[in-house]
């Protein structure tokens, strides 16, 4: 919900795509710059405690949106700084986060796992901006923020019912050498390098977020309710994908389908971006959601079977920095070119580019595209 209040504030505030593609650079910047060294953090401590205080720090700056908004304020700065702090928060919980599912389930299990994570990310992504945009529009974004605000004592309850997460083994020392160690040990493996540059490649040159403002103003009213269905289209794919992903744990050659799902979203936006029907519209983001959470499954099972425990907060820290900061820069990008160009070029020109990209990771890695997980039934 902040996350639809944010981009709408700023759009509102601006009626600039690149203003709102700048909310991404607020978030990207941050995660590049301090997500890796927040992974080796997560090597070194209880990986819960470091949730626990993350999550309790991001739900002030939750309070903080909520006080803005209702000062009325429209300070465009401010925004940007509260999306910069949010970020670094984000930044030492979700790697911490992404361990937990390994210390809880087994290896077989895992893909199925990772099913259930999407679903239930992408059931909060397609219920979030749905029920922020009719909230948007009864109550202002005042209600958004606040309700979010409240809602992280959900989480932190969740978090705090979980049995302790340190690390296996010796626990790595903080700083840039654990990090140069995480980064030389994915550089070691051709299964790591694919499933990163896989995923940059999707996020970084695709993904369309930043347009949906101006495609929502120049073809479908305008109003908070249609911009909320165009930001849940996705989410409400994912939500489907992930339900119908039994037969994922299926696939032995992991890398290959991961780089097909992520072909499968880039055709996606570039019918989104010749779309002016909104229905078409949202079919479509809808089938690019349901890829993704493909892509996703495949890239976390690949990781975590790859990952020894005691590399997996640094590892996990650089699979978060790229798909977080991917998506963001993405979302810059869409922006910045949607301001030279249109909003739904600027989609097209990022689907193609995810297209080559995957076809040159094809080409390139061929160890990754060739990788064959272990099936639940071995």
């Amino acid at each position: 919900m902040t996350l639809f209040a944010v981009t709408y504030q700023v759009f509102t505030l601006t009626n600039s795509s690149l203003a709102v593609g700048a909310v991404g650079l607020c978030t990207a910047v941050p995660v590049i710059a301090f997500g890796m060294l927040a992974g080796s953090i997560g090597d070194a401590m209880d990986r819960r405690k470091l949730v626990l205080f993350s999550s309790s720090a991001l739900a002030v700056v939750s309070a903080l949106f909520a006080v803005q908004a209702f000062l009325d304020l429209r300070q465009l700065w401010l925004l940007y700084v509260l999306a910069v702090v949010e970020a670094l928060g984000v930044s030492l919980n979700a790697p911490a986060r992404r361990t937990f599912m390994p210390r809880l389930l087994p290896p077989n299990l895992l893909p199925a796992g990772a099913a259930l994570n999407m679903m239930t990310m992408h059931l909060s992504s397609t219920v979030g901006p749905l029920l922020a945009g009719v909230v948007a529009a009864a109550w202002g974004l005042k209600a958004c923020y606040l309700i979010d605000a409240i809602s992280f004592g959900a989480a932190l309850y969740g978090v705090f019912r979980l049995p302790p997460m340190p690390p296996e083994g010796s626990l790595a020392k903080p700083g840039f050498k654990a990090v140069l160690e995480a980064v030389t040990f994915i550089k070691g493996s051709s299964v790591l390098t694919g499933a990163v540059l896989a995923d940059l490649f999707a996020t970084a040159l695709g993904m369309p977020m930043a347009v949906f403002p101006a495609m929502n103003a120049a073809f479908f009213g305008g109003g908070p309710q249609t911009l909320g269905l165009l930001n849940a289209a996705p989410a409400i794919g994912g939500v489907i994908g992930s339900l119908l992903s039994g037969p994922v744990g299926h696939v032995s050659r992991q890398g290959r389908a991961m780089l097909l799902a992520g072909i499968g979203w880039a055709v996606a936006i570039v019918g989104f971006g010749l779309s002016t029907t909104l229905w078409i519209s949202v079919a479509l983001l809808a089938v690019g959601g349901a890829c993704d959470v493909i892509s996703v499954v495949f890239r976390t099972t690949m990781v975590q079977l790859a990952t020894p425990d005691k590399y997996r907060g640094r590892v996990s820290a650089a699979e978060y920095v790229v798909g977080l900061g991917g998506p963001q820069l993405g979302n810059f990008r869409a922006g910045a070119i949607a301001s030279l160009t249109t909003p739904g070029l600027s989609a097209v020109i990022g689907g193609l580019s995810t297209i080559a990209g995957a076809l040159v990771l094809w080409r390139t890695l061929p160890g990754f595209a060739a990788f064959r997980a272990p099936l639940p039934d071995d």
